[in-house]
């Protein structure tokens, strides 16, 4: 992968602006997570090795049900082709499962459903990817996955817009 620092979607993954939560409570699962995944590729020595990681992040994503690899799923944006989908849970949380057909993609995507899975939908729109820039992908992606990646970072968010407002109609889950 090259070097691509100033590129545009580098650019997008750096100062995307995502609204400030004021309640720290809201944030905490979600930098706790962000957290152990930074400290985790830190202690690697090297980008290969941390390529490594990545791809085996990839090889522990959940098996994508068939009936979900419909284009209405597939994430617009990436290079590589890469299905995406988001389920409300019962108790009010998002719950997304992903695939990709190329190795890399599918850790990278790996990396972004351990951060935002499992969370609600206003957690998510309040967790920063920062991690993303903390970790060092901002430097050693090309353009063009980058670019993937910040679209499936958009995809994530869009999802928890969407089911924020459906918890809002429907009323908050009681736990």
């Amino acid at each position: 992968m090259e070097d691509s620092k100033n590129s545009p979607a580098n650019k997008n993954l750096k100062t995307q602006s995502l609204s400030v939560p004021s309640d720290e409570k809201l944030r905490e699962k979600m930098s706790q997570r962000q957290l152990k995944i930074v400290e985790e590729f830190s202690a690697l020595q090297n980008w290969e090795e941390r390529y490594k990681r990545i791809i085996e992040r990839g090889k522990t994503l959940k098996d994508f049900p068939k009936d979900l690899y419909d284009d209405k799923y597939k994430v617009r944006g990436c290079q590589s082709q890469v299905w995406l989908h988001a389920r409300l849970t019962p108790e009010g949380l998002v719950e997304f499962s992903a695939d990709s057909d190329a190795l890399i993609v599918k850790g990278l995507v790996a990396l972004l459903l351990e951060v935002y899975s499992l969370a609600t939908p206003s957690e998510i729109l309040q967790a920063s990817p920062n991690f993303l820039k903390e970790i060092g992908l901002d430097g050693q992606l090309s353009p063009s996955r980058a670019n993937g990646l910040y679209a499936m970072v958009k995809q994530i968010f869009y999802y928890a817009q969407a089911l924020e407002a459906v918890l809002k109609i429907q009323g908050s889950p009681k736990n």
